[in-house]
Formats: C-alpha cells, sequence, structure tokens
C-alpha cells in the first residue's frame, strides 16, 4: 500500500471546512471533501496538459472502487489513450441514445400526428403507448431495436387475451418506425417482420338491438331509467341522433342552434375530421330544451357529475344500459347507430347514401367527392323526423312497419 495511502476510517471521519480540501490516496487521485458531499478525483497529465477525471461520489463509490477505476484509467493514459475524452464521448453517444430510444420517438410522433386526431383517439393511443411498450421498449435505441424483443411486448398483450389490442399495438409501431425512418433514426420498419406472428383477430360486432320489439322495450327502459336526469337525457337523445358515443358525451352547447333545430360537430370532434351537421327532430330539440335550464349555463350539455368544466365519462352510456339489465352482448353505445342504419334502410326505405351521410361514414357523390356537410340536408332532416316519429310509435306500442322480406 502506499505510504500516503487512505483508508476507510479516515474517509469517514473528514468533515468539510470552511474551503474544500483534498486527502491524497496516491498516483494522482484523492479525495476532495466539500460542503456538499466527498468526490473522488484523478489528476493527470495528456499532451502535456493538467487533466481532472471525476470517478464518482463517496460513499457510493468505495475506496475500493475508487483504486480500480484509477488502475482502468491509467493504463488508458499509458497506453496514449485519454480517459477524460472516453468519458465525454460515451455521455455523448448515451445522449444520442437516448434522443434515438423509442420512447423518445414514440411521443414526438404522438405530438406530430394528435392535433388531426379526435382527443379521445389520442388519449388512447398515448395510453396504450405508456401501458403497454414503454416499460419494455422505451429506452431501446429505435435502430437497435430487435424484432424478438418487440415481439416479446406483443406477447405480453396477447398473454392476457387481447388480441385486438396486441394488433393495433403492431400498427402503431409500424407507424413509429416509419416516423423514424423519415427523420433518418432508423434504417427498416421491424414490424413488418411480425405481420404473422400474431394470432388472427376475432371480428367483434358491437351489440345492437335492432328488431323493433326489443327497440320498444329498450325505448321504455330509458323512460324509466332511475339514475341522474343528464344520463337519462343522454339516453333519451342517443337514438335520435345515433352518433358516436365520444361525440354524444362531448356534445356542447355552443353547437346547439335550437330554433334552426341543428347541432353542428365541428371537425376536430369527429373521427374522420369532418364537420357534421345533424338535423334535430322535434322530439331531440324538446329533450334539449327540458335539459337546458340544468346545464345551459355550462360549455357541455352532458356534463360530469363532479365537475362541469369535463364531460359525462366515457362509460356514461355504457353503465347507465348495464344498470337497465341489458348486458354487453345485447348493446352498446355504439348499438344506437346500428339500431338505426337497420331500421332506416330496412323499414323506413331510406336511401342509403343518405343514411351513410347522416352516420358521418365516407359518402363521395358520383364525381368522388366527399359530401358537405349541407348536402341533402332537407332530406336528411325529414329522415331523422321520420325516424323519431317511428321510434315514438315503437315506444308507445303501436302497429310498426315489418322488415323487408330478403329476396
Amino acid at each position: 500500500m502506499l505510504k500516503d495511502a487512505l483508508n476507510d476510517v479516515a474517509i469517514r471521519k473528514a468533515k468539510p471546512k470552511e474551503k474544500p480540501y483534498k486527502l491524497a490516496d496516491g498516483r494522482g487521485m484523492y479525495l476532495l471533501v466539500t460542503g456538499t458531499g466527498k468526490y473522488w478525483r484523478l489528476d493527470y497529465r495528456m499532451d502535456a496538459k493538467r487533466r481532472t477525471l471525476a470517478l464518482g461520489c463517496y460513499p457510493d463509490v468505495t475506496l475500493s472502487q475508487a483504486r480500480q477505476r484509477r488502475g482502468a484509467a491509467r493504463q488508458q493514459i499509458a497506453d496514449g489513450i485519454d480517459p477524460g475524452a472516453v468519458r465525454k464521448a460515451q455521455k455523448q453517444a448515451a445522449g444520442e441514445r437516448r434522443a434515438n430510444s423509442f420512447e423518445v420517438i414514440a411521443r414526438e410522433w404522438h405530438s406530430k400526428q394528435s392535433p388531426t386526431w379526435a382527443i379521445s383517439n389520442s388519449d388512447k393511443i398515448i395510453k396504450l403507448l405508456e401501458r403497454d411498450l414503454f416499460p419494455w421498449l422505451g429506452t431501446q435505441p429505435i435502430d437497435d431495436l430487435p424484432a424478438t424483443e418487440l415481439l416479446a411486448t406483443l406477447r405480453r398483450i396477447e398473454s392476457r387475451g387481447a388480441i385486438e389490442t396486441a394488433h393495433r399495438t403492431l400498427q402503431i409501431c409500424g407507424k413509429v418506425f416509419r416516423y423514424a425512418i423519415a427523420t433518418k433514426r432508423a434504417e427498416r420498419d421491424i414490424s413488418a417482420d411480425l405481420k404473422d406472428a400474431l394470432p388472427s383477430e376475432i371480428t367483434q360486432h358491437r351489440a345492437a338491438i335492432t328488431e323493433p320489439n326489443e327497440i320498444a322495450g329498450l325505448l321504455r327502459a330509458i323512460e324509466g331509467y332511475q339514475g341522474t336526469f343528464v344520463v337519462q337525457c343522454a339516453l333519451r337523445l342517443a337514438p335520435l341522433v345515433f352518433v358516436r358515443p365520444g361525440e354524444l358525451r362531448q356534445a356542447q352547447w355552443d353547437e346547439m342552434d335550437l330554433n334552426a333545430a341543428l347541432w353542428a360537430i365541428p371537425a376536430e370532434r369527429m373521427k374522420m375530421k369532418e364537420p357534421l351537421l345533424i338535423p334535430l327532430a322535434t322530439q331531440a330539440v324538446a329533450i334539449l330544451k327540458e335539459l337546458h335550464p340544468l346545464t345551459g349555463s355550462g360549455q357541455y350539455v352532458f356534463p360530469s357529475p363532479r365537475t362541469d368544466k369535463r364531460p359525462m365519462s366515457n362509460n356514461g352510456i355504457l353503465s347507465a344500459l348495464r344498470r337497465m339489465g341489458y348486458g354487453k352482448d345485447e348493446m352498446s353505445g355504439h348499438g344506437f347507430r346500428a339500431m338505426a342504419r337497420t331500421v332506416l334502410d330496412e323499414v323506413l326505405n331510406f336511401r342509403p347514401d343518405i343514411i351513410e351521410q347522416q352516420l358521418a361514414h365516407a359518402v363521395k357523390d358520383p364525381n368522388g367527392r366527399a359530401y358537405n356537410r349541407t348536402k341533402h340536408l332537407e332530406e336528411r332532416r325529414r329522415m331523422m323526423q321520420v325516424w323519431a316519429d317511428w321510434l315514438d310509435e315503437c315506444k308507445t306500442g303501436a302497429k310498426v312497419l315489418p322488415f323487408r322480406q330478403a329476396g
């Protein structure tokens, strides 16, 4: 041992003084004692210049470990290598690895794309990334990520029975990789290698009630709903407007023109990013006028029971259906759309393109152009009123038209 070598007792007893001071251990290494801590340092010369290398902080780095680091650094010096320059290059490489990590690039991709998405879709994607991908792949440099590791992560999702989510996750990964390629941070999309690695998706149709007698029972159950008045109004309005559940729950009063009997949903809240104009039947206007004294002073038509600064939850209508006794295999929030499409086509004989336009699906005119939101407005207005009247007749038990027979 060197004559001036330190020992653990001397290190532990070293107390801060008015000014920082050094305790030498030999061969250029010493312990720097300051008011904020004790730090291992190595002084050395390279290219006729005096340099200092940080070896760590005591007690995280013990005396023995500090000496090992000193030995490794002095071997580099003997080989003509500057350990400080090596450290700097390692930090830079680590910074580049972090900057090109899967999580950094995925979040960057999400921030670039999310302004074009519905808020609910944007939230769903970032939660999927944070829950199912980042914990396992987040720190990996995207260009070094093996397909086997991505598959192992997808298998975790598959193992909980979420086959559809696993496929969706793979699709999102493909978009992240293609973004990395476009921004010159990856060479290829490894998700393409896993195209056939997951089990086939089982097509699941959203539950919907489409038989007139069953529709009548559902409408009467809604009228007798024992929950909050806000949720009951949302349930009553749902079959009359048959929009997507997210579009209904986020409805805002400034979108409603009750005098003109129109609801104008802006493009940013629509799945297809096209604005939708919904003619309101007299029954729909009556529901909104009945609800207005309760929620009309706020932003949302159907606010959360906790605060009027947010709309009702994603599961508001779904939970109400379950409380009324309708299971997940019987009826869903999306089911009102299938109900309307089926009856409007097969019972009330409206043109399919008019129905699809009101459903906010991608419908083209004969020249291949998307219909604008006012196209066929009067015909759609008539359709919505006929539909609302049919629902009333159905609910009260009046005779309704049977479905058309096939062939």
